[in-house]
């Protein structure tokens, strides 16, 4: 039997566009790997600071993202991700993605784009996952995709900055919440 899987990924949108992203990442089974909320704060696990620090080493492999808002909750990751090739400028060999207006990199067939959230994503996940096997923690698995939505204008990021930053506050009532 063969599932409809829903795709997550808008299908003509390149996600290696320059653009603000809001991405969700969560724990397999949404199990609190990542520490615990007390008193309306995260008490981080080992693993949620690895995941922390990770977090914020993105821009040393990814030098056209900038990072924004971010939370490493019980059992997921919010944060805001910046794509800017203005950061990056001239560097050999670094393939900049096309002018607006070209279909050339328009996300098909769910390749991964070089330099797009989903590689930026997917190489976050694993480099925690590495680490987590390298330190007999080898038990913790993320979900195996992740959520996102493309942020237009100032309004959106400052409302997601908002429900990010809010996060902890409202954890009980939150969607994701797995007790």
């Amino acid at each position: 039997m063969i599932k409809n899987r829903k795709h997550l990924r808008l299908m003509d949108w390149d996600y290696s566009s320059e653009g603000v992203y809001f991405v969700t990442i969560c724990c397999h089974e949404r199990q609190s790997c990542f520490g615990s909320i007390c008193d309306n704060e995260i008490i981080p696990s080992e693993i949620g600071k690895i995941a922390s620090q990770f977090w914020l080493e993105i821009p040393n492999h990814f030098p056209h993202v900038k990072l924004d808002e971010f939370i490493v909750m019980p059992n997921h990751i919010h944060g805001i991700l910046i794509l800017d090739y203005s950061l990056v400028g001239t560097r050999h060999g670094m393939t900049l993605p096309p002018r607006k207006g070209s279909n050339h990199n328009i996300n098909q067939f769910s390749k991964p784009l070089k330099n797009s959230v989903s590689v930026v994503i997917n190489q976050y996940k694993s480099s925690v996952k590495r680490w987590c096997n390298q330190n007999s923690l080898d038990h913790f698995r993320w979900q195996s995709r992740f959520y996102d939505e493309i942020l237009h204008n100032e309004d959106s990021i400052n409302r997601i900055r908002e429900y990010i930053y809010n996060n902890p506050i409202n954890w009980i009532g939150d969607e994701l919440y797995n007790q």
